[in-house]
């Protein structure tokens, strides 16, 4: 006869008695689960200020060019004022560009958080 073998699950536990995900440290607030969270928020609020950079440099820069040369608001490019055409169709465009570029990069911030967490190595 052959012997009897239970068959489990993956372990829940390390010998040390930790979950064997990180997940646990960030669900219960330990002092590990912290650094992992603080480092995500820490990304994050790196990239939301990157991106109001740009933008602030950028739409920043159109008032600017029109104050240090009046002659570019005396263009009329397709029949439109350039004020009118950059302020009022092309910006559009770009905070579009720009939000898709930020909402694409958070969801990466928060798959590599998510990867990180669920990774079942001990990181020693």
């Amino acid at each position: 006869m052959t012997e009897r073998v239970r068959v489990t699950g993956p372990p829940r536990h390390t010998a040390a008695g930790r979950p064997a995900s990180r997940r646990g440290d960030v669900h219960e607030q330990t002092a590990l689960g912290d650094v992992f969270l603080s480092s995500l928020l820490r990304e994050q609020l790196g990239l939301a200020a990157r991106v109001l950079g740009v933008l602030a440099v950028t739409l920043g820069a159109v008032p600017v060019a029109f104050h240090l040369w009046p002659g570019l608001a005396d263009l009329r490019p397709l029949g439109i004022p350039l004020p009118w055409l950059l302020l009022g169709v092309l910006v559009h465009p770009f905070l579009l560009l720009l939000a898709w570029r930020y909402v694409r990069r958070a969801e990466r911030n928060e798959q590599v958080f998510a990867d990180l967490v669920d990774s079942t190595e001990d990181a020693t």
